[in-house]
């Protein structure tokens, strides 16, 4: 399987080739074409101002003499190009060949060459002359005006672009090798570069299935790194300590839960077993029946614990958030259900809840099953003749409710523990077949869910719970 590094190095070696490819074709072809246009205009001009000079060295003496003909040669050797004359019929009569007895002289041009000069005053283009020359050559030709305005000669200058050639391969060679050098060490540059880029995605690929196999363990090297892929691999190892974090609280709660278990279900297995075989009287069975009664219903509770946070935990916020009730009405309501325990620790109650509705947005069942959480461990841990603290209040856009009791001090290092799941305060009362420790976890499930807060604290004696709600 290719991998991700090597589609990327690809790619961009692809697009690198490619603009190359493009701009080497872009820049040689018009290089080529104007070098070319460049030559051919020189070619023009110089046939232009022979033309000029051959019409005034006319009128003094003429074409065919030798010191016409030896200025046709330091021209043609200042400009590489090849020049000659010829008379009004089209026969050579001086060249720019050094050579005395040059072939050039005494030959013809062709009628067709001659017949366009005469038609149009001038002739330009690729042409053998009509086999003067061996191979085709850029021509430019002009008439050589008399002085009563008639033909009498014509100036020919011409060059085979051999030379503008060469230069052009020449810049081409050079072109070749130095974006073939360019090319290789971008190449190079981006192997590297992409390589180090692409190490937090290999090492994050590589911590992913050793999460896979339950190691989380595995970190990723951000490398001090500030870019996108430095962000990505922080956010990975934020992920890597949350998964953690969740794994070991879930190793923490099957181990919490199977030790919860453990003791009333050894309970009922043993007092039912006794009862089976004859250990247990039988004028006793009824003490001992109400026992396993006892922890049948504790495990039922734990049972329907476990499914409040199950439900609790997949709520939706928002969902919570549409719905709205009166508050008051639910924390008096739900105060009244401990009107028997509070009357048997003969508690006093100082409640202070507002006539008037309060509507807060969340979910009633919900909300009733903190206060009750509250209020129950609130009486539980209240000292028998003190008072209880029940409250209600806006601030601001939020609702608070406030449940305090009179009783032992929570130490400081316990409160933040307070709220985690199967904690118990008093690790004395570990035998207290009431609790599990499991109350103020969905307290604070059901709180966060909805969005807000819960705090505690407990100071000379008074523990106080509050929390927050949204008002309508």
């Amino acid at each position: 399987m290719r991998s991700y590094y090597f589609k990327s190095f690809l790619l961009v070696t692809l697009l690198v080739m490619l603009s190359f490819v493009i701009l080497g074709a872009t820049f040689m072809t018009i290089g080529r074409n104007y070098m070319i246009r460049e030559r051919q205009a020189s070619i023009e001009s110089n046939a232009v101002e022979l033309s000029r000079l051959a019409s005034a060295y006319a009128q003094d003496g003429s074409l065919e003499e030798w010191d016409f003909r030896i200025f046709l040669t330091a021209i043609s050797r200042s400009t590489g190009n090849h020049c000659f004359a010829t008379d009004s019929r089209g026969t050579v009569a001086s060249c720019s060949d050094a050579d005395v007895k040059c072939r050039h002289i005494g030959q013809s041009v062709g009628e067709g060459v001659l017949s366009v000069l005469r038609q149009k005053g001038g002739y330009s283009g690729m042409s053998d002359l009509e086999g003067f020359y061996a191979e085709k050559r850029y021509v430019a030709a002009l008439p050589v005006q008399t002085p009563d305005g008639t033909v009498g000669a014509y100036i020919f200058t011409s060059s085979d672009l051999s030379a503008v050639m060469q230069v052009w391969r020449s810049l081409l060679n050079i072109f070749l090798v130095t974006a073939l050098s360019i090319m290789a060490v971008l190449l190079v540059m981006f192997f590297i570069s992409l390589r180090v880029q692409s190490r937090p995605v290999r090492e994050m690929a590589e911590a992913a299935v050793k999460f896979a196999h339950g190691d989380f363990s595995a970190r990723v090297s951000a490398d001090g790194r500030d870019d996108e892929i430095g962000a990505l691999a922080m956010a990975f190892n934020r992920m890597a300590e949350s998964l953690a974090r969740s794994e070991k609280r879930r190793s923490d709660f099957v181990a919490n839960v199977a030790h919860e278990l453990k003791t009333p279900m050894t309970t009922i297995a043993g007092f039912a077993d006794g009862i089976l075989d004859g250990t247990i009287p039988r004028e006793q069975e009824a003490k001992y029946l109400r026992t396993i009664s006892d922890e049948t219903k504790r495990l039922n509770r734990l049972v329907r614990s476990m499914l409040d946070l199950s439900r609790m935990d997949s709520a939706g916020q928002e969902e919570l958030r549409r719905r709205s009730f009166d508050v008051s009405e639910v924390l008096a309501r739900t105060l009244l259900l401990f009107e028997g325990k509070i009357n048997a620790k003969k508690l006093d109650v100082d409640a202070l809840i507002p006539e008037d509705p309060m509507l807060v947005r969340g979910d009633a069942d919900a909300i009733t099953q903190v206060i009750y959480n509250l209020l129950e461990n609130a009486v539980k841990f209240s000292d028998p003749g003190s008072v209880l603290g029940v409250s209600l209040f806006k601030k601001g856009e939020k609702a608070y409710v406030s449940i305090r009791n009179h009783g032992d001090t929570i130490p400081a290092e316990e409160l933040s523990l307070i709220f985690d799941r199967f904690h118990k305060t008093d690790r004395s009362r570990s035998a207290d077949r009431d609790g599990y420790g499991l109350g103020l976890y969905i307290v604070k499930t059901i709180v966060n869910n909805h969005g807000e807060d819960i705090t505690v604290t407990s100071r000379d004696g008074i523990t106080e719970f509050l929390f927050s709600l949204t008002l309508k």
